[in-house]
């Protein structure tokens, strides 16, 4: 056993002794791993230990393997690391800049479901052969899924996307590069004036981001509700009430879907109610909720603001047999205002390709689209779309031709 390892095991002694808690006592642990630390070089100096070639570092890792998640808790550490991503043992990968690498750590399978049993120890969730998926929140706002088999073929699949914040606001994400000063400030006036805006994209497009940065422009007297299976969303207002789903338990009983949640927030005096991602049939509940006025936004998996649309158009429909696309299609015409398409490019650039509105008018089975900005030659631009409810804007004192007049910036 090398020297960390032997650390390692004269402090945990020490907690199980004392009855520290790592987890709720990180300065009664620090104390700990200095008193174990002062101790152990000590005796290496009589030669009954191996010496450890650099004190500091051992004792950080052993604060990661009992406080922490020991050998990822470096990545989780790295601001720079948006996502890490575990396909078996030996092969730990992580993204940054959204560019993937294979990491040179190495783990065992225990190590694996070891690490796993401890992030979701105060989580409340569990998984199992009968609940082979989980997803849960980290202490840090990192989100944890995990598949075992037989439902993947050998090893426990663990993903966990950290919520990097790089961006809080519509401003900061001009400042990334990722809309233009028009765009922003029109998105701006958009969730001032109460309409409906649609978030799509692919995976890590910045999606839940470009929500967050929306929310944030929402007027701070306003009472928002948001509902996520899992909690992602960070909204700097005072009147805020998150919301998010829960698994059933190991009776079967007591699982709160997403759609529960929707219908439960009409019950708690909104403002605005706030989707984090629509991927069922919970999409009904919330076409319902901003068709009957209440302002609202979510985010959706649409390769473009068209597919977005039709997604949109679709989903409802696994509600049941009787919901069909003539219902469905003119209620998503009148309930969608705006819709934002952002994409990951390469590079690991997140940029937001188009803004269109929704004019409430259908052709045939299929909701009309106006384009309001475009990407061109790698520059967010205006083109010649007009976005719904003129009146809105005006009523909150938004000059909606001098928002969208042609300008001449620089780069988006």
């Amino acid at each position: 056993m090398d020297g960390v390892a032997l650390l390692e095991q004269e402090v945990r002694e020490l907690i199980r002794r004392r009855g520290v808690d790592p987890l709720r006592d990180p300065e009664s642990l620090d104390g700990v791993v200095r008193e174990a630390l002062v101790a152990y070089d000590e005796r290496s100096l009589r030669g009954h230990v191996p010496p450890l070639a650099d004190p500091a570092a051992a004792a950080k890792t052993v604060l990661d393997a009992v406080a922490g998640f020991g050998p990822l808790q470096p990545y989780l550490d790295d601001p720079e690391v948006e996502e890490i991503w575990i396909n078996e043992p030996s092969k730990v990968f992580v993204a940054r800049n959204g560019r993937s690498e294979l990491t040179t750590t190495v783990l065992t399978a225990d190590q694996v479901r070891d690490l796993v049993e401890r992030m979701l120890k105060t989580t409340g969730r569990r998984i199992d052969f009968s609940s082979p998926f989980v997803d849960a929140m980290l202490p840090d706002g990192s989100r944890l899924h995990v598949v075992i088999p037989d439902i993947t073929r050998t090893h426990w699949a663990v993903n966990i996307r950290k919520f990097v914040v790089r961006a809080t606001h519509l401003e900061d994400l001009v400042a990334l590069g990722t809309l233009s000063p028009q765009a922003a400030q029109f998105l701006e006036a958009c969730v001032v004036a109460g309409l409906n805006i649609l978030v799509a994209g692919g995976t890590q497009a910045g999606k839940t981001t470009l929500l967050n940065c929306l929310a944030a422009a929402i007027p701070p007297r306003e009472r928002v509700i948001s509902c996520e299976e899992v909690f992602e969303l960070k909204i700097p207002l005072p009147d805020w009430v998150p919301m998010q789903t829960r698994q059933s338990n190991l009776e079967g009983t007591g699982e709160i879907r997403l759609r529960d949640l929707v219908k439960e927030a009409l019950r708690m005096r909104p403002s605005r109610i706030i989707v984090g991602e629509v991927r069922a049939e919970e999409c009904l509940d919330l076409l319902i909720a901003l068709n009957s006025g209440l302002p609202g936004m979510c985010t959706i998996h649409a390769n473009s603001a068209r597919e977005a649309l039709t997604k949109m158009c679709t989903l409802p429909l696994l509600a049941g047999e009787n919901i069909g696309s003539r219902f469905v299609v003119p209620t998503v015409a009148g309930a969608v205002d705006i819709v934002v398409h952002a994409q990951l490019l390469d590079g690991g650039r997140r940029r937001v390709t188009e803004i269109c509105a929704v004019p409430g008018r259908i052709e045939g089975d299929v909701v009309e689209l106006e384009q309001l900005f475009a990407l061109h030659n790698d520059r967010l631009v205006r083109t010649k779309g007009y976005p719904p409810h003129p009146e809105r804007f005006e009523r909150v004192g938004y000059d909606l031709a001098r928002l969208l007049a042609p300008r001449f910036e620089g780069v988006a």
